[in-house]
């Protein structure tokens, strides 16, 4: 058996724990720069604020109602969902972060010697009570039909913020009532041709025989989804927890002309996008940096550039790294052009062991210097 944790509408639940006051209000959380809802709470969310929508047309939509509005903040965020997690850890076997709000359990054998949903409520409880958060928890023998059971956790208050799929009835049931573009793995591009194809549910795409998929959608990450929805478990867990690229960026509270001053907060992006790296163990092969000005300030000169450089022996190492995406800034970054966003991306993420070095690159005592370093 696995588990879905979700924490429900993550940010505006953060922003709540220090504001209980909104309680049973609208309250929305833009992004970075203000300029989009990325949560809504429950009470935002039915009177039509859509994830996405641009602040200045929710005010000019919702005119004569008051909708309190937060800036995000990840660093609040991210601490109140690693105490989620450390709860988390001490209830079982083992853990993985899917994302800053959402987190897969392992209860292999969990279901052999207690109720499983009175586990799940009570876990919800305890997270609840002594964070602050609330949480809904999906529990099934794999993990694409844990994520098909917390959706109904989340969207269903008669489950009591706990939904089990451990029998076929269940998982029939539900996925009879699962619509095809929710399905965990799918994406919109191939939820729109399954949709074509009349196929409205889950268990309409899970009634497909194995050489129709294979032939007519011929990608092995929806075949897996496939044999999951039919109750296999074939999703491997490093195809969860490990990215394949990983971006830093945020925009800034002004704007900024000056080189130096880029450099500063491009080698930080930089750095933690190498820890990030080892911290799941892994490397990366492609580094690219991108710098762009306010697209909103139309009276001003606008420049948009990204360019990316490729390493002789992939790595994590933050001294490469950061050298690097300060090569690349140099060669995109052009005088007289007030910047508003920068971003760090870094790419062809694979396994820290074993790495093929270049022949041309350092040599094997220099790269291990470099480890080690990184280490401490």
């Amino acid at each position: 058996m696995y588990g879905v944790i979700d924490c429900d509408n993550c940010f505006v639940s953060c922003e709540k724990v220090f504001r209980p006051d909104l309680e049973g209000k609208p309250v929305v959380v833009l992004s970075n720069n203000d300029g989009c809802v990325v949560s809504r709470s429950n009470e935002a969310k039915a009177m039509g604020v859509k994830m996405g929508m641009p602040f200045f047309q929710m005010k000019q939509q919702f005119p004569n109602v008051h909708i309190e509005a937060f800036s995000s903040n990840f660093e609040l965020y991210g601490e109140l969902t690693e105490r989620v997690v450390s709860i988390i850890k001490k209830e079982v076997n083992s853990y993985f972060r899917y994302s800053i709000d959402e987190c897969f359990i392992d209860i292999h054998g969990a279901e052999e010697t207690g109720d499983l949903k009175a586990w799940g409520e009570s876990l919800h409880r305890k997270i609840l009570r002594w964070v602050g958060l609330p949480v809904s928890i999906g529990l099934a023998p794999n993990k694409t039909l844990a994520k098909t059971a917390c959706y109904f956790a989340k969207k269903y208050t008669g489950y009591n913020h706990c939904c089990v799929i451990d029998t076929e009835e269940k998982r029939e049931r539900a996925l009879r009532l699962f619509p095809i573009g929710e399905v965990w793995g799918i994406g919109r591009k191939y939820g729109e041709k399954l949709t074509a194809l009349g196929m409205k549910t889950a268990w309409d795409f899970a009634q497909m025989q194995p050489e129709w998929v294979r032939a007519t959608l011929r990608n092995i990450v929806i075949f897996r989804t496939w044999a999951e929805l039919r109750g296999k478990d074939c999703i491997p867990t490093e195809d969860c927890t490990k990215k394949k690229s990983i971006c830093m960026s945020r925009s800034f509270a002004g704007r900024i002309a000056d080189l130096t001053e880029l450099e500063t907060i491009v080698s930080n992006f930089a750095a933690c996008c190498a820890e990030k790296l080892r911290r799941q163990g892994t490397v990366a092969s492609l580094v690219g940096v991108f710098l762009r000005t306010d697209a909103f300030k139309e009276t001003q000169p606008q420049y948009w550039n990204y360019d990316e450089c490729r390493l002789l022996t992939p790595t994590s190492s933050s001294v490469t790294i950061v050298k690097t995406a300060g090569t690349v800034l140099r060669s995109i970054f052009r005088q007289g052009y007030q910047y508003k966003k920068a971003g760090v991306i870094v790419m062809g993420v694979g396994a820290d062991s074993p790495i093929q070095q270049d022949l041309f690159d350092i040599n094997a005592e220099q790269f291990q210097k470099m480890k080690r370093l990184d280490e401490v």
